[in-house]
């Protein structure tokens, strides 16, 4: 999402811009409500509703909204029915709003949502589909609180800010982590208490940068709601000093991972039931970190530990998506 709206921010310094969202969906689709589209004023899109033919109409209607203004309604038929025209063949329907942004209290609107996104919290936007009563376009605005209102007459969502990972250990794992956590949504937070390891030159993806002690950096993220933490630490010492705080953390962390070996994290874990940690604590770190594809180079641990980030954000199994279809057919 803050990716969404830092290019709408830049799209904005150039001229107006459509801002295509979904805000209804009906069975198998390829993006979810809230998805969106930014179309700037050469008529060129970034971010994705889900390509295909679906998104080539939105982006032939966006032409129309940026020459006219107005708001239109977009509806993409995926069922594949014959004697109609359809955009695929997914199995549903979506239902996209077209836009346009403008001005200078559009380019406010943008940095506040941005800036909030940023800090770590959710705002909620309201998407009017009417025109006000003095017959002048009432054009998007921010409610103090989620707000109820008839879905017919505008689009209410609560914009959520991105996963923070905090990458606790800024070695050569961590390094490449950031780069594939970065790449699938995340903002980077890194800390090390090694200053030529924590810097930018390493991490540019990094929006936070941590060189000294973990209660520091966990104090400093308190304001993040959706907290993940992953352990790539240089020794286990260092793995204990930052499980403690993170566990103990008043907005409970949505992921903590660890590197390591079994027998590794067997002694983390012996030292910290020790001190009294309780083992269903224990139980919820995940501990050898990632997804189990073989990994051997910090690379590839990357990717595996990427791939348990997503598990654990959208939910899964973890299998082959292939498995069911190279099964053997029942007789």
């Amino acid at each position: 999402m803050v990716n969404c709206f830092e290019q709408l921010a830049q799209a904005l310094e150039y001229g107006p811009a459509v801002l295509a969202t979904v805000t209804g969906v009906k069975g198998s689709v390829p993006r979810e409500v809230g998805a969106k589209l930014v179309v700037d004023a050469r008529g060129q899109g970034f971010n994705t509703i889900g390509g295909g033919a679906g998104e080539a109409k939105v982006l032939r209607l966006a032409q129309e909204v940026l020459k006219t203004g107005e708001k239109q309604v977009v509806e993409i038929d995926l069922s594949g029915a014959p004697r109609r025209p359809t955009q695929g063949v997914c199995g549903g329907h979506m239902r996209v709003w077209l836009e346009r942004w403008q001005g200078d209290a559009a380019k406010l609107l943008v940095r506040t949502i941005l800036r909030q996104l940023q800090s770590g919290q959710s705002i909620t936007l309201v998407t009017p589909f009417e025109q006000d009563s003095g017959e002048q376009d009432s054009g998007p605005y921010l409610a103090e609180n989620a707000v109820q209102i008839d879905p017919v007459i505008a689009f209410v969502e609560t914009l959520q800010p991105p996963p923070t990972l905090l990458i606790v250990g800024a070695g050569h794992v961590g390094i490449q982590l950031a780069k594939v956590a970065h790449l699938i949504g995340f903002q980077i937070a890194v800390q090390d208490d090694r200053p030529e390891w924590a810097n930018a030159d390493h991490y540019p993806q990094a929006s936070q940068i941590f060189a000294q002690s973990i209660e520091a950096a966990i104090a400093a993220l308190a304001p993040h709601q959706n907290l993940y933490a992953a352990l790539v630490t240089r020794g286990y010492t260092y793995d204990l000093a930052a499980l403690k705080p993170l566990v103990q953390r008043s907005t409970p962390c949505r992921y903590i991972g660890m590197i390591g070996s079994e027998k590794r994290v067997r002694q983390v874990y012996q030292a910290l039931g020790s001190e009294g940690m309780a083992q269903a604590t224990l139980g919820t770190i995940y501990a050898p970190i990632g997804l189990d594809i073989g990994a051997l180079t910090p690379e590839e641990i990357a990717v595996s530990i990427g791939a348990e980030l997503i598990l654990v954000r959208r939910g899964g199994t973890g299998r082959s998506l292939s498995e069911p279809l190279r099964q053997p057919a029942s007789v």
